[in-house]
């Protein structure tokens, strides 16, 4: 019976109507066109902390407690976030790549991932940490990127979540409308590109199908920057498609709508094969 697995890519601060202009996102666009796109209203404060709890947890900002990007008195013990979930069934692996520490990072404010220490001595979980707030997020997203294909390519892991920044990073140096935003989207594209390069390559070597999605996390207004009720920042997404050895189809399941907290549920669903 062919296994299906997941890929999961966060791509911070992406103003997904300006990626789906003609050549501006190229990998993202054939997922749309190929598979899907849901419609999402990040809730406020449209924060990555908040937002990437919500998104990766299934709980709303009251119930996760993450009001901010200090993560002060959060509740993420609470609710299992994806990558767990999927590993606990029938005793999955799970690999997490992310170049903003708080999602991974045991020794951080969060994480949002569990950190799973049994599993990780077991090889059933792995972790990636970079630190792009210090060095940069296009170093960080490269080095991300190398580890994310590694993983695939060696271990082929059951469940990835990876996350890429350059993009945020890009808006608040230099705003949303610029060429200096417009080449971070590409050189984002370029990495999900050779991930879903990567996860094809899978398919046609293993009785494997892989759900490829992604979604951000917030938007930016134009002169860059974030947090607030604006249309512009709580507009977010889930792209979906199923790669197989048939090519690339829609999520059975994608609806044209949902919730940040709905995310973890849905991806969780897709697996259940």
């Amino acid at each position: 019976m062919t296994r299906r697995k997941l890929l999961l890519v966060g791509i911070d601060g992406l103003r997904i109507e300006d990626a789906l202009v003609a050549g501006a996102a190229p990998a993202l666009t054939r997922i749309v066109e190929h598979g899907g796109i849901a419609r999402m209203t990040m809730e406020v404060p449209t924060i990555s902390g908040p937002g990437w709890s919500s998104i990766l947890t299934g709980a709303t900002h009251l119930q996760h407690g993450v009001f901010d990007n200090s993560f002060s008195g959060h509740t993420l013990f609470r609710s299992a976030d994806v990558l767990s979930r999927i590993g606990v069934c029938r005793e999955r692996s799970t690999f997490a790549a992310s170049g903003w520490p708080p999602l991974v990072d045991p020794a951080g404010p969060g994480p949002v991932i569990a950190t799973r220490l049994d599993d990780q001595r077991a090889g059933r979980h792995r972790i990636v940490v970079r630190d792009g707030e210090t060095y940069g997020y296009r170093w960080a997203d490269g080095e991300i990127a190398a580890w994310a294909l590694l993983a695939l390519r060696e271990a082929g892991p059951d469940a990835v979540f990876i996350y890429l920044g350059e993009t945020d990073e890009a808006a608040h140096l230099h705003g949303a409308t610029g060429p200096e935003y417009a080449a971070a989207v590409l050189r984002v594209d370029e990495h999900l590109q050779r991930l879903v390069d990567a996860v094809t390559r899978r398919t046609d070597e293993h009785d494997e199908e892989w759900v490829v999605a992604l979604t951000t996390d917030h938007g930016h207004v134009d002169e860059g920057g974030h947090g607030g009720a604006d249309d512009v920042l709580t507009r977010s997404f889930l792209a979906a498609a199923v790669v197989g050895a048939h090519g690339v189809r829609p999520l059975e399941t994608l609806p044209t709508e949902l919730r940040p907290e709905e995310v973890a549920d849905l991806l969780v669903s897709s697996q259940r094969r």
